[in-house]
């Protein structure tokens, strides 16, 4: 190996004359990783990346929950409309839709995550006589969520 002098003034390099490498002169083992700064800006850009795209994805989740949600709702109150044209009264639970074949199954509820959650609304009685509440048909379906939407209504009015 010969010295030759490197590029900047003062700096010796040392080359490999079977390669025609040059090197420095710390030493063939020359270990060289990323320094404190540098990891600590990286991690800092992920982290304000990370805080742009969280919220607008969870944004995004909500807002394709309320639209599975109105068409759920909207199907629903189709078959309702549907089996009434059909049979000239109203189902007596959305259990029955399934039963005779208007829906496959009762879809699940995306707020609250259950097919058990759905609040049926019954018809009203005739204001003469006395109808058990079992007899009285489904005309509307409602969520069971508590919860607000993003236009700041609460699910359960829609």
């Amino acid at each position: 190996m010969m010295f030759t002098p490197g590029v900047r003034p003062g700096l010796w390099t040392e080359q490999n004359t079977a390669t025609g490498k040059i090197g420095s002169m710390r030493g063939i083992n020359d270990n060289r990783g990323f320094t404190l700064i540098e990891i600590l800006i990286v991690l800092s850009i992920i982290g304000i990346l990370l805080g742009l795209a969280v919220p607008q994805y969870q944004m995004s989740v909500k807002r394709a929950r309320e639209a599975v949600l109105k068409e759920n709702l909207f199907v629903m109150r189709k078959m309702i409309d549907q089996y009434y044209q059909d049979k000239h009264k109203y189902p007596p639970t959305l259990q029955s839709l399934v039963e005779e074949n208007y829906l496959k199954s009762i879809p699940i509820d995306p707020v609250t995550g259950s097919s058990e959650t759905w609040v049926e609304v019954r018809q009203m009685p005739p204001a003469d006589e006395y109808v058990p509440y079992e007899n009285l048909g489904v005309v509307d379906v409602k969520s069971g969520s508590e919860a607000k939407a993003l236009d700041g209504t609460l699910y359960n009015t829609w």
